[in-house]
């Protein structure tokens, strides 16, 4: 079995939330550090984040070990392009054998969904998350499959429409015990926002 990498997508101006996700304070810290430490607990190695909008603050402000960080210059164009960027670094710094991508504006993954998506996880894995009926993240992509995710990837669906075309070969995994899904939309959306 190989290892698996973390993507953390962290490169969005945050325009409905006020301000960039990434440097948001959330319970002390981050969220883009609270993205890499889930990550890193979760069992992925290496970590590499996607950053845009703010990438210099990011580098500046957060503590993110040894995270490593890759500038996404088309971030206005929407999530797509980081999953491209991030897919691209990987592909051609690493040997993971998969790629777990997690979200910096969906708190509530925990290091325990992590770990349960990307058990057994392969060249030829397509896994996420379920919660109850719907499927989200994390979102593992196995190596294989990262060329065409990166082809299809346009706008905000990121994986969506890859994800679509091979829906009979993605594994479910039940997170809804461990995890929770919900993505910070606006400050409204957590009331334990602070502002940095």
């Amino acid at each position: 079995m190989g290892m698996t990498a973390g993507l953390v997508l962290a490169a969005g101006a945050g325009r409905r939330y006020g301000m960039p996700k990434a440097l948001v304070r959330r319970g002390g810290a981050l969220l883009v550090e609270q993205a890499v430490a889930t990550a890193r607990e979760g069992g992925l190695d290496p970590v590499y984040v996607v950053v845009g909008a703010a990438a210099a603050e990011v580098r500046a402000e957060a503590d993110l070990g040894d995270a490593v960080l890759v500038d996404n210059p088309e971030w206005a164009t929407g999530m797509g392009s980081s999953l491209r960027a991030g897919l691209t670094a990987l592909a051609s710094e690493t040997t993971a054998e998969a790629a777990a991508v997690l979200l910096v504006d969906m708190p509530g993954i925990t290091p325990a969904a992590v770990a349960r998506v990307t058990v057994g996880a392969g060249r030829d894995t397509l896994a996420m998350g379920g919660y109850e009926n719907r499927r989200g993240h994390p979102v593992v992509l196995g190596r294989d499959h990262w060329a065409g995710v990166a082809e299809t990837a346009t706008g905000d669906a990121g994986a969506r429409a890859y994800l679509r075309a091979h829906a009979t070969d993605i594994t479910v995994v039940p997170c809804g015990d461990v995890a929770d899904d919900t993505d910070l939309d606006t400050p409204g959306d957590d009331d334990t926002h602070v502002t940095p």
